[in-house]
């Protein structure tokens, strides 16, 4: 094949990303309008120079934006994603066991069937340089279309049987 895994594309991480992700990472709001502010899903993308992995300008939703202009966030994040073109994102997934309520990050890399073959290779190369930015992410999703977003796949990524709940709804 054209790459091995080892082979990183070289390919930089803003700084900004990895701030985001620390932002999302502590949850250590103090306040109920930090809370709002912090963010619920984010997506990243290439620069146009396909150099650096940068923030996607608007694509995203905040803490306070759900149920006040987004009802169902997750559906709302999967609308955020280009049909045609690949990206990464993060998501604060949060879900009930029949023993507790979580709240957990999930890194997603989507390379939907319609991406350009040179764009889902060159995300697909990049992803352990964003990978290795996001320390402590326990759930990772790659999605290759719509269906692999559905609320009983993601279900089964953070947990299996054991989750009943996702962001409220039974699974």
């Amino acid at each position: 094949s054209l790459f091995s895994s080892s082979q990183a594309s070289g390919v930089q991480v803003a700084d900004e990303v990895c701030r985001i992700f620390y932002d999302m990472k502590v949850r250590k709001c103090s306040t109920p309008e930090e809370v709002k502010k912090r963010k619920k899903a984010v997506i990243f993308c290439l620069s146009p120079d396909k150099k650096c992995i940068i923030v996607e300008e608007g694509k995203e939703i905040l803490v306070g934006d759900v149920g006040v202009t987004v009802t169902d966030p997750f559906k709302h994040f999967v609308q955020m994603l280009p049909e045609k073109d690949c990206r990464y994102a993060l998501y604060d997934a949060s879900f009930e066991t029949k023993e507790s309520k979580k709240e957990e990050l999930m890194f997603f890399l989507w390379a939907p069937e319609q991406a350009p073959l040179k764009s889902k290779m060159i995300y697909a190369s990049s992803k352990d340089a964003i990978k290795k930015k996001f320390q402590g992410i326990k759930h990772e999703c790659q999605a290759n279309g719509p269906e692999d977003l559905n609320r009983a796949c993601i279900a089964e990524k953070l947990g299996g049987s054991l989750v009943v709940a996702f962001e409220g709804s039974p699974v």
